[in-house]
């Protein structure tokens, strides 16, 4: 994947195609270039910067100017359209809200960036959908589990779900095979150590996430 990606179409394909988002969410995110580096060894190449970490902003600027080869960088927690525009004029790919937000919505649309809605319940995912965003994020999604996907997309086949909020790395694979075109990983993938420094264990988690994600896509293309 030739650096960040700037047609939305293209972005929620490497989201698909690429089947883990990891998210960065710290107290600030001075950090965050090198924790993306140690994602990117680790062979994670969505990342997310929440926008609650102190200079989130500044960070995706400089990593999207920066254009760091084989990622593509969006925005999390953009809760509404004046924290939308900062995203997308710092080079945010995509954007991730919590919550259905009509006007952040609108704006990614109007700038061809793809917009990722949260919701929980299968109305409000519907209408998420309904509303323009290139996918739905179910969150907090650990509340519900695999077997809550599962159910939700029975009757709602159409959904572009990316469960967020809580999930182990080690779940992955089963909110993939309930339905998922993708997962957001955080805390569990990043854990502690961005702050202690030791960024060579952040890739080996990586590498040990997306063994699992590749193994399971082999399994599904093998002959039953």
């Amino acid at each position: 994947m030739p650096g960040v990606i700037a047609n939305g179409g293209n972005v929620l394909d490497a989201i698909t195609s690429e089947r883990v988002v990891a998210i960065l969410r710290a107290p600030d995110a001075n950090r965050f270039r090198d924790v993306t580096l140690a994602l990117i060894d680790g062979g994670v190449r969505i990342i997310e910067f929440t926008l609650t970490s102190l200079g989130a902003l500044d960070a995706l600027r400089a990593c999207t100017a920066e254009r760091i080869s084989g990622v593509v960088i969006g925005a999390g927690s953009v809760i509404n359209a004046g924290a939308a525009k900062s995203a997308v004029e710092a080079g945010a790919a995509f954007l991730v809200s919590p919550t259905l937000t009509g006007t952040v919505i609108k704006l990614g649309n109007r700038h061809g960036v793809p917009v990722i809605a949260g919701g929980f319940t299968p109305s409000e995912l519907d209408r998420a959908s309904k509303s323009g965003a290139a996918a739905v994020k179910l969150f907090p999604a650990f509340l519900g589990g695999p077997a809550y996907l599962r159910a939700l997309r029975e009757p709602l086949p159409h959904l572009r779900v990316i469960p967020t909020g809580g999930i182990a790395a080690d779940d992955v694979p089963r909110y993939l095979s309930a339905g998922a075109i993708a997962v957001g990983v955080g805390t569990d993938l990043v854990q502690d150590s961005a702050q202690s420094g030791d960024f060579a264990a952040i890739t080996q988690r990586a590498k040990n996430l997306m063994s699992r994600v590749r193994g399971l896509e082999g399994d599904a293309q093998r002959p039953g």
